[in-house]
């Protein structure tokens, strides 16, 4: 879609081939991308479970004539629509509390619950916990490449029920979405990628930011995850069906906070570069959830090892290990999260593992049989790859060409396991997310920021 819109604005007349239901999201990043009459021809059905001979009949009877008709005839003209001349504090709608719900709700700015209504006093008290100024610019958002403000970053955490002191946490937040490691512009994909946060330092406690038992649901990190996903849809341009196109859609965006004083580690932001006193956000991302196993200990085998040999097999099980396993240098984005309960870590870093001795421990067990692997990426792809192919493109190691009944890894590297202490700390559970698309960045929160 993006090279279409390059292509179109050095003058090179181009069309995007679209399955049913993307359309849209072409049509949305073509705007972003200051196209915003994109040719798109679109091909009708979900091809991907379409017997080949009906591919073929589609492709000579619709798709084609699409394509010639998008490049024979002349482009729309650019959109007619006004451009918003308002200003950031002006006012957009006035009402109860009921009818304003209701305008949000009908503008597609709330994510289908109550909100808060962004009152201008209600803004104001935000902008009181930030030394930038409310309309600066922090960040330009992809896909939508609008940019962000302490306003309308203030706005959607009024509206998610937020506390103001939480407005320089949701700042760096910002700041590290819009990183372009972290590769925010493509989440909108079908898998349902969801983002989410990990808070480090020693204002989380303060702030109410919980690390213990039933985290994602208790204290300030509902309201937190919510404003998160607010950003994502008002300002990002996220739009459920439009350019959000999870299949089964997306469960509430959510924060968690490492339990430092449990850990047995360097916390996860010193481990990349902070001090421990620094106060930080990672924007993370995970597209499973699901269950989280018990670790127990035996007379055959410790706590420690059982934990491994879980946190190994789970690995193999939650992502899409088509995707997972690709490597090269522009390799295909990876992230896998380790949820690990204090009284595991503690286990494990008893019998002698850091973290990174974990992170090498698992990209070394953690297999499966070459037969399974070939299965998965040759059907579970989206383009009909063997593993030979993939070696002789790059995208694997010649460690894959080994025989049917063989063991390969599944992970590109060890340096793709974040590991994160939290969760009650009076149970014995593990809990694996894998990213999808995207990969972990940290920002710094602004002391300045929140000492006001």
């Amino acid at each position: 879609m993006r090279p279409a819109a390059e292509a179109e604005k050095a003058g090179i007349p181009s069309v995007v081939v679209t399955t049913t239901g993307f359309t849209k999201i072409a049509q949305s990043i073509g705007k972003a991308e200051g196209i915003s009459d994109l040719r798109v021809a679109e091909y009708p059905g979900a091809v991907g479970v379409h017997a080949e001979a009906l591919v073929e009949k589609n492709v000579e009877n619709v798709l084609f004539d699409r394509i010639v008709g998008c490049l024979t005839q002349p482009r729309a003209g650019e959109s007619k629509d006004a451009v918003s001349t308002r200003r950031g504090d002006e006012i957009v709608f006035e009402g109860s509390f009921e009818t304003i719900n209701d305008h949000f709700k009908a503008q597609l700015w709330s994510d289908e619950l109550p909100i808060v209504p962004p009152t201008p006093e209600r803004v104001d008290a935000f902008l009181k916990h930030t030394q930038h100024a409310p309309d600066e610019s922090i960040a330009v958002l992809a896909q939508a490449n609008l940019v962000a403000t302490p306003r309308n970053i203030a706005a959607n955490a009024v509206m998610a029920g937020c506390k103001p002191e939480m407005m320089p946490v949701l700042i760096a937040a910002v700041e590290a979405i819009a990183d372009n490691d972290y590769n925010l512009n493509n989440i909108g994909s079908t898998w349902g990628v969801l983002p989410f946060l990990l808070i480090n330092g020693p204002d989380a406690q303060k702030l109410g930011i919980e690390n213990g038992a039933q985290l994602v649901n208790r204290g300030a990190n509902p309201a937190l995850g919510r404003a998160l996903g607010l950003i994502i849809r008002n300002i990002a341009g996220y739009k459920l069906g439009t350019s959000y196109m999870g299949t089964f859609g997306y469960p509430m965006n959510f924060v968690v906070a490492e339990n430092e004083a449990e850990c047995p580690w360097e916390p996860y932001h010193v481990e990349h570069g902070f001090d421990k006193q620094d106060n930080t956000v990672t924007a993370c991302g995970t597209v499973t959830w699901g269950w989280p196993p018990a670790i127990y200990g035996t007379p055959n085998k410790s706590a420690a090892e059982s934990a491994l040999e879980m946190l190994s097999i789970e690995v193999t099980k939650k992502p899409c290990l088509a995707r997972l396993v690709e490597r090269g240098t522009k390799g295909f984005r990876n992230m896998i999260t380790f949820l690990i309960a204090p009284p595991v870590a503690k286990a494990l870093a008893s019998a002698g593992y850091s973290k990174q001795k974990i992170r090498e421990h698992v990209y070394e067990h953690a297999r499966v049989p070459y037969k399974e692997l070939e299965f998965l990426i040759e059907y579970g792809h989206s383009e009909a790859f063997k593993i030979p192919d993939m070696v002789q493109r790059g995208l694997l190691p010649k460690e894959y060409l080994v025989k049917e009944t063989d063991l390969v890894r599944v992970l590109p590297s060890a340096d793709v396991i974040n590991i994160v202490v939290c969760g009650d700390p009076d149970r014995n559970r593990v809990m694996v997310l894998w990213g999808g698309y995207v990969s972990p960045v940290t920002k710094k929160i602004l002391d300045a920021d929140l000492r006001r």
